[in-house]
């Protein structure tokens, strides 16, 4: 493989290190949110890349999933301990995260792989993840939080059920309409 395939690669790599260091800084300070904003930017950019050279590949899906999986986490350790969140939430965040778990074991039995999906509605969710620490400033906690909680519950429930039909893994499926159309 050339090196100018590897540059979405080495992008998505890079979104790695930066969540890692994010996990260094005080949120919400100027140094977190330019390490943020990049790590945000590199997930834009290294699928667009892929796609537009033409050098999409199953190990570039699967760094960028692990990436998104990775940053994820890091902002659940930096953020969960960081606002004082009602139980009730904490409780929708564990049974998203018990859905997501579950459709890994599901999807991992059925194609013998760990498969994370990008779906619309998974890369709305990110969005909408990405956007959390801009958009509490204005919307405040509760309402961003039951907010990311919706999106993020369609998003798991949909892929659990994509992974329960799908009789084949395919990680760009749209939709569960897709899915099921593609039957």
């Amino acid at each position: 493989m050339s090196k100018m395939n590897q540059i979405p690669n080495i992008i998505t790599a890079f979104r790695l290190l930066c969540s890692f260091i994010l996990l260094f800084l005080k949120p919400f300070s100027s140094p977190f949110f330019l390490i943020y904003l990049i790590g945000g930017l590199s997930d834009i950019i290294d699928g667009f890349l892929a796609r537009k050279l033409c050098i999409t590949s199953k190990l570039g899906a699967m760094l960028d999933s692990i990436a998104d999986a990775f940053f994820i986490l890091v902002l659940l350790i930096i953020f969960i301990p960081h606002f004082d969140w009602p139980i009730w939430i904490t409780y929708w965040v564990i049974a998203i995260i018990i859905i997501r778990l579950l459709s890994l074991v599901v999807g991992f039995f059925k194609y013998h792989t760990f498969d994370f999906l990008h779906t619309y509605a998974n890369k709305a969710t990110g969005l909408a993840l990405f956007s959390f620490p801009f958009l509490y400033f204005f919307w405040g906690l509760d309402f961003m939080a039951i907010f990311l909680c919706i999106f993020a519950s369609i998003s798991a429930i949909e892929e659990l059920l994509i992974n329960m039909v799908s009789e084949k893994l395919d990680r760009n499926v749209t939709s569960i309409f897709a899915s099921l159309k593609a039957k």
